[in-house]
């Protein structure tokens, strides 16, 4: 199938996948915290973790229908007046957050298979998730499962400030400089005036 021409907004499918992984990090970020420094009943903290782990397993299969999708269908093009600095900034923190999307689930997997308490996994209470098998056989887990809850930690506070960031250049484009690169991304039917010719391409 060969790509679909650029437009000036992204595709519905791609606004809706943003969205939704937008919303699952936000709620992982909040469900970490308190797993962490609030004082929960053993139940209460079950329970959060199964969730977390839940929407941590929906963000990864999000990220690959939205690769898939990304690979299919051209993304917008930036303005040319946006300066190649900024354009390259854009391409790689774009490629960043790809980067995070798909290994802070994995680690957080990779974590969970890991555990010295091999508990299972059960998706929104209803799907059964396997462990990954070469690390839930391990003879002695303690040491990988250190290493993986380490790496996922600092990578969940390294995906918040990647976000925080992308969220901030979204904001300075709407309302500092005036263009249309966040009204792309949101819901709704809104055509934004923009010259096709005076635009240039860039990756999502």
């Amino acid at each position: 199938m060969s790509p679909a021409r650029p437009s000036q907004r992204y595709t519905w499918v791609a606004i809706i996948l943003h969205w939704v992984m937008a919303l699952g990090i936000l709620a992982l970020a909040v469900m970490g915290l308190a797993m962490t420094h609030l004082t929960l009943s053993p139940m209460r903290l079950f329970q959060l973790y199964q969730l977390h782990k839940s929407v941590g397993i929906t963000i990864l299969l999000a990220a690959f229908l939205r690769l898939a999708w990304r690979l299919m269908n051209h993304p917008p093009k930036l303005p040319t007046a946006m300066p190649a600095i900024e354009r390259m900034a854009a391409a790689g923190g774009h490629l960043l957050l790809y980067v995070f999307l798909f290994a802070l689930p994995l680690t957080g997997w990779a974590l969970v298979s890991a555990s010295v308490f091999n508990i299972p996994t059960v998706l929104y209470g209803v799907v059964p998730w396997p462990h990954l098998p070469f690390l839930s056989t391990l003879t002695d887990k303690a040491p990988v499962e250190a290493v993986f809850k380490t790496v996922h930690a600092y990578g969940a506070w390294a995906l918040i400030a990647l976000v925080s960031l992308h969220a901030a250049a979204a904001l300075r484009h709407h309302f500092i400089l005036g263009d249309d690169v966040l009204l792309r991304m949101l819901p709704g039917r809104r055509k934004p005036p923009v010259n096709p010719t005076q635009l240039d391409e860039v990756s999502q």
